[in-house]
């Protein structure tokens, strides 16, 4: 069986590409079912299938007594967002209205667009439900009491793991936590204190600017590519210029750009917080989301002197409410350690049980496997209804990998307005002035495409895209 699914994802990857690099063009026939089979050696419902998953990638269409014909075009986006170019100009008192009033809208919302994890109904909630029992039976006390070091099994997986992207971390070089939020917590209240620059991506999640802004720290917005992310020469001249004691990025799939560093950058930035002896936070929430062959690396991958302080979680890909997160802090171990204890004392025992056998278990790459499949179909999708139902002049990111995309709007266009209007309609949209301090992203906002695929989401991109047009 997983033979045959290879075969067919080869196949329908292999045409994908073709469009993309514009060998097949919209309209063109592609090969028959007979000739595919033929000229790759495969059976006609391997062939068959390959078609289908072009199909839900929405890449081709099939016409009756006729065939296959190629129905989508990547050079509809012949541009991408523009590379942001924040300024010192801080006038960040609006956003926390923004956000507030996004949250208490949520409910009224059909389609949750804003959301920034994966629909329950993309996770595999019956095989959770059993790690939890199994959870309740094998722990001490059922799981009632206090779990001192962490969860033994949980920290081992998390360590094996690290070998998919070249790390090659041990258990005791892991502290669990409640959620990703928790590890980038602990991490700046132990390397930071009030008063001092950090250095960002812009745009970057809101929550890391408001707990930095909570914290007391001045925050540095720097340029990012929406391809490539944060400009490797611009975190250089920051700092040498502006005495950044902290610097956190999230390497791979950036929320809510969707950007990934290139492996040279991730090189360059580790090797420049060497030289200046500045910490790296590296948020790798999104990191096992690629669509690509292989998972990418981590900036950590790089780290030879404990630099890096790795962090993750398993919200994003499985099981948000569940809060298990982890950071991996390097030579910063002992100081993170007893931030933790002070802040959080310890971690929920049942739920980092059940994630440690779920993991053990091979069932999360089994999971991973099928969602990146639908990830990637999704976003294909979302790209096709934007270069039908948005206005011409619409800039999008073309992520390879995540869970959003980043729409740049016309530069008369206000995304507040734009989500006030769509949520009249039931549509909820994250306007892109969420995720600066600074004013700019006035006409962007963000899309989350980790839902499940249908006539009804369309319907709503489609109006999302007339109302962008008025």
């Amino acid at each position: 069986m997983e033979k045959k699914e290879l075969l067919y994802l080869q196949i329908a990857n292999h045409i994908e590409l073709q469009v993309k690099n514009d060998v097949l063009k919209v309209g063109d026939k592609l090969p028959s079912l007979r000739t595919i089979s033929t000229e790759k050696g495969v059976s006609l419902s391997t062939a068959q299938q390959s078609y289908f998953e072009l199909e839900s990638r929405g890449l081709i269409e099939s016409r009756p007594q006729s065939g296959y014909y190629v129905s989508y075009a990547h050079q509809h986006f012949r541009q991408m967002p523009s590379v942001s170019k924040p300024v010192l100009a801080h006038s960040g008192e609006d956003v926390e209205e923004i956000i507030s009033a996004m949250m208490r809208n949520a409910e009224k919302a059909d389609i949750l667009f804003s959301s920034g994890v994966v629909s329950p109904a993309l996770l595999p909630v019956a095989k959770l439900n059993k790690a939890i029992v199994h959870a309740t039976r094998s722990l001490p006390e059922s799981g009632i009491s206090y779990e001192r070091s962490g969860n033994s099994k949980l920290k081992k997986q998390i360590a094996a793991r690290s070998l998919l992207w070249g790390g090659d971390l041990r258990e005791d070089q892991i502290l669990t936590t409640s959620g990703c939020m928790d590890a980038l917590s602990f991490c700046m209240l132990s390397l930071v204190k009030k008063g001092d620059t950090i250095a960002v991506e812009s745009p970057v999640y809101f929550g890391v600017l408001q707990l930095a802004r909570n914290l007391g720290l001045k925050i540095l917005e720097l340029p990012t590519h929406p391809e490539t992310g944060m400009e490797p020469e611009a975190l250089k001249k920051a700092l040498e210029r502006k005495n950044v004691k902290l610097c956190l990025l999230v390497s791979n799939f950036s929320n809510p750009l969707g950007s990934c560093m290139p492996d040279e950058h991730k090189k360059e930035v580790v090797r420049l917080m060497e030289k200046h002896q500045v910490p790296l936070i590296e948020d790798d929430l999104f990191g096992d989301l690629y669509y690509g062959n292989h998972r990418p690396v981590c900036c950590k991958t790089f780290d030879e002197s404990g630099i890096v302080l790795w962090c993750g979680s398993f919200s994003k890909t499985l099981a948000p409410g569940y809060r298990v997160g982890w950071v991996a802090p390097g030579k910063f171990m002992e100081k993170v350690r007893r931030t933790k204890l002070y802040h959080s004392l310890y971690c929920t025992s049942l739920t980092h049980e059940a994630m440690g056998s779920f993991l053990e278990n091979g069932r999360y790459e089994n999971h991973l496997r099928k969602l990146r499949q639908t990830l990637h179909r999704n976003s294909l999708q979302f790209l096709r209804c934007i270069s039908e139902y948005f206005p011409a002049d619409t800039k999008v990111s073309r992520p390879q990998g995540g869970l959003q995309l980043w729409v740049e709007l016309n530069k008369n266009k206000d995304a507040v307005e734009l989500y006030n209007r769509a949520i009249a309609h039931k549509i909820s949209i994250a306007p892109g002035r969420m995720y600066t301090l600074q004013n700019q992203y006035n006409n962007c906002f963000k899309l989350n495409y980790g839902m499940v695929w249908d006539a009804k989401v369309e319907r709503a991109l489609k109006v999302l895209g007339e109302l962008a047009g008025k």
